[in-house]
C-alpha cells in the first residue's frame, strides 16, 4: 500500500468509527498503550497518524537520554527531544520522560575537569543535579513521568549494583540523589526506575531489595519500571505474574516500559543477532510470537490495578534497535499491522 492510500486508510477509519478498534481504545479500561518513537516517526505524515491512532502514551526512543541533550558542558541540544514533544503537545499525547540517569548515553564529561582530571562525587553531583533540572522542567508540562534511574542493577555476580562509572564514582548513592532531583524539579510527576530482566528471580530481587532500601530511607522511588525485552521461544508467564506482585509490596505503580518480542533467542539488553541479518520469519515463529504476545497480555490485565502503562519499544519493525529481520513488533517494516496485533487488541 503506497503512503498516502495508507494514510488516506487510517483517516477514514477514524471517520467511519475504526478508531474504536486502535490498541488505545481496545485497552482503554486497562492501562494506555505506549510506543517509543524516533524523529522519523513524528515527521512523516503516515508514521505520525499511526501513532496518533494506536497510542496514547509516547516515549523518546533516544532523544531525550543525557548524551543526546547535553552532550558536553554548558551546551545543549534540543532539537531532537523538542520536536517529538511538540508532537505530543499538538496531538494531545502524553509523554514518558526517558531516561534521566544511565551508565550507558550519559554525559561522560560529568565525571572529569577541563584537565581530563577526575571530579569529586560532589562536583559531580552538581553536574547531575544541573541537568536532571533543565531536562525536567524544559518538558514538565508533557511528560507525566519520568524513568529517573536506568539499568542501575547487574545482571549476575557477588554484587547486586552494576559496576559502572557511576556506581564507581558515588556507590548506590548516586541513585538516591538522581530521585532527589527529578522530585526538586517537578514534585508531581512520577518516578520509576527502570530495568531490562526483571523477571529473573535473582535480579528481581536485587531490584526489590534496592526499591525497598531506598523508599525506607526517603527516596521519592514512585513506580518500577519492567523493560520487557523477551523472544518468541521464551514461555514463563509465572515469572511476570511473580515479578509484578513483589513489585507492587512495594510501590502503586509499575510500567511495562520497553515491550518487544524478538524471533531469535536473545533476551533483555543482549543484541546478538545481526540487525541486517537476512533471516525469513517461518510460520512457525509467527504463530509462536503471536502466542507469546496473547499470553503476556492476559497476565498484564490481570494486574490492571497496578499495571498503568504499557510501551512498545518501536513503531514498527523497521524501526526496532533489534533490527528489522528480527521481526519484534505489532507493525511490519511496512507500517501494516500483524495477525499478532489483532490478536492482542481482540481479546
Amino acid at each position: 500500500m503506497g503512503k498516502r492510500l495508507f494514510l488516506a486508510a487510517i483517516l477514514m477509519g477514524c471517520i467511519m468509527g475504526m478508531e474504536a478498534k486502535s490498541l488505545k481504545k481496545a485497552y482503554r479500561k486497562y492501562f494506555d498503550i505506549g510506543v517509543a518513537v524516533n524523529l522519523r516517526n513524528v515527521t512523516d505524515e503516515m508514521q505520525g497518524a499511526l501513532v496518533c491512532k494506536e497510542f496514547n502514551s509516547v516515549t523518546a526512543e533516544n532523544a531525550m537520554k543525557p548524551a543526546s541533550t547535553h552532550p558536553r558542558e554548558g551546551v545543549y541540544t534540543w532539537e531532537g527531544a523538542d520536536r517529538i514533544a511538540n508532537f505530543c503537545r499538538k496531538n494531545k499525547i502524553k509523554m514518558r520522560g526517558h531516561c534521566l540517569v544511565w551508565h550507558n548515553q550519559f554525559c561522560d564529561w560529568m565525571f572529569t575537569d577541563n584537565e581530563g582530571n577526575p571530579v569529586s562525587k560532589e562536583v559531580f553531583y552538581e553536574r547531575m543535579r544541573e541537568h536532571i533540572h533543565a531536562v525536567v522542567n524544559r518538558y514538565k508540562d508533557v511528560v507525566y513521568c519520568w524513568d529517573v534511574v536506568n539499568e542501575a542493577i547487574a545482571d549476575g555476580g557477588p554484587n547486586p549494583y552494576r559496576n559502572s562509572r557511576l556506581y564507581k564514582l558515588c556507590g548506590d548513592e548516586f541513585i538516591a540523589k538522581a530521585f532527589q532531583f527529578a522530585r526538586e524539579a517537578d514534585p508531581k510527576a512520577l518516578l520509576f526506575y527502570n530495568d531490562y530482566n526483571a523477571i529473573i528471580p535473582h535480579k528481581r530481587d536485587n531490584i526489590y531489595n534496592m526499591v525497598k532500601k531506598m523508599k525506607e530511607a526517603g527516596v521519592p522511588i514512585d513506580g518500577i519500571g519492567m523493560q520487557g525485552h523477551y523472544n518468541v521461544h521464551w514461555d514463563n508467564l509465572k515469572e511476570v505474574d511473580e515479578a509484578i506482585r513483589k513489585y507492587a509490596e512495594l510501590v502503586d505503580v509499575i510500567h511495562i516500559t520497553e515491550l518487544d518480542m524478538r524471533a531469535n533467542t536473545d533476551m533483555g539488553g543482549n543484541l546478538d543477532f545481526k540487525k541486517k541479518a537476512e533471516m525469513q520469519i517461518t510460520d512457525e515463529i509467527k504463530q509462536k510470537q503471536e502466542e507469546r504476545y496473547v499470553g503476556l497480555f492476559r497476565v498484564l490485565r490481570e494486574h490492571k490495578k497496578v499495571v498503568k502503562s504499557v510501551t512498545f519499544w518501536n513503531l514498527s519493525d523497521k524501526d526496532s534497535w533489534l533490527g528489522t529481520h528480527n521481526y519484534p513488533l505489532l507493525f511490519d517494516k511496512e507500517y501494516q499491522p500483524k495477525e499478532a496485533y489483532y490478536k492482542v487488541k481482540d481479546f
